[in-house]
Formats: structure tokens, sequence, C-alpha cells
């Protein structure tokens, strides 16, 4: 397991630089890349205390490599949307859609499996509901974080939010975080329906 996360971390590290060169906007990639910086330092100064398990760390890596490329290239000018404005006639972007319906099916299986491993939640409705609201707390907190970042930062703030003329674009983007949360949580819990034993 220690040499896939050695691997992991490295093909990551070296993404992660190759799309630190020039970025679109680089206040933005700073702001932007804040959050991903504490994340990872935090899982490599607690991994001695707590290892999750493979599954997790992939699903982590997976969101984080979807993060960064939206940093790159500013959540509003991915080539994705690009794409999605030509092909369709899209007024807005959607890969900061995407991302957060992304973090809520990707973080809360990670959620759970610290949850059932240093808590007394070790099995049942609860071990599926909590890691549900604990993502969709972290996915408010930063719809809060965004707001405070606009008023701070002025203009380059505003497009950090992202809004794009969309007065619910903050409720939209926790409602996605939400519905990754449970569609991550009902795909787990069938699965383990189907195997008891595993649960």
């Amino acid at each position: 397991m220690v040499k896939q996360l050695q691997v992991m971390l490295f093909i990551f590290a070296v993404y992660w630089a190759v799309l630190a060169i020039s970025p679109t906007n680089r206040i933005q990639w700073l702001m932007e890349n804040l959050l991903l910086v504490a994340a990872v330092t935090l899982l490599l100064c607690t991994y001695r205390r707590f290892q999750f398990s493979m599954i997790s760390y992939w699903f982590i890596f997976v969101f984080l490599c979807f993060h960064a490329y939206g940093a790159h290239y500013t959540y509003q000018g991915t080539p994705f949307d690009a794409w999605l404005k030509g092909t369709f006639h899209t007024h807005r972007s959607y890969y900061d859609r995407v991302v957060h319906f992304l973090f809520g099916l990707f973080w809360t299986y990670p959620a759970r499996e610290w949850l059932t491993r240093v808590t007394a939640v070790r099995k049942g409705i609860w071990s599926y509901v909590l890691p549900v609201t604990i993502v969709f707390g972290f996915s408010s907190l930063f719809e809060i974080i965004e707001m405070i970042a606009a008023l701070v930062a002025g203009q380059a703030g505003q497009e950090y939010v992202g809004m794009q003329g969309d007065p619910f674009d903050s409720e939209k983007d926790m409602g996605l975080g939400l519905a990754g949360a449970a569609l991550s949580m009902c795909i787990l819990g069938w699965k383990r329906h189907r195997e008891p034993a595993a649960d």
C-alpha cells in the first residue's frame, strides 16, 4: 500500500506541477489551490495516526485531479466548457457544477471510513446518513469561504465565486454536493445489502 501511495503522490505532484505552469489566472489559481494544499498536507501529516483504504485514496486522488484541472483553466473557462458551449450552445460554464457533484460522490466514502473507525458509529443507517451530513457540511462551508473571498478580494473574488449571473449558484452547488454524497452512500448501501457480511 505504501508503494502505491508513493506512486500516486508522485503522479499527482507531476500533474499538479504541470498545471501550475502558466494558469489562465494566477490569482484565481492561488485561491483555488489553498484548500487543495491544505487537504494534501493534512492527509500527509495524519498518515501515521490514520490511514484510509486504497479505494478512499483513489477517490481523493481523482477528485483532486478534477479540481487541479479546473484551477488551471479557472472553473469558468475549461476546454470542457468551451466544447459544451460550442456543441450545445449553453450560456454558462458547468464544470464547476460537475466538480461540486464529484466532491460529494468521492469524499463521502472516505468520510464514512473515518467515521466508522474512530467513533462508535460502526454500522446501520447512521453510518450512511452521517457521512452525507459531514460532506454536505463541508460543501456548505466552502460556499461560505467563497463568499468571504469575494468580499475581501473584490473583482478577483467575484470571479473565484463564479456565480455567472445565477443568484442561486451557491444553493445549486451545495445541492449537487448533497446529491453526490447521497448517491455514493446509496451505491455503497446497495452493495453492502447484497453482501451483508461486508458491513
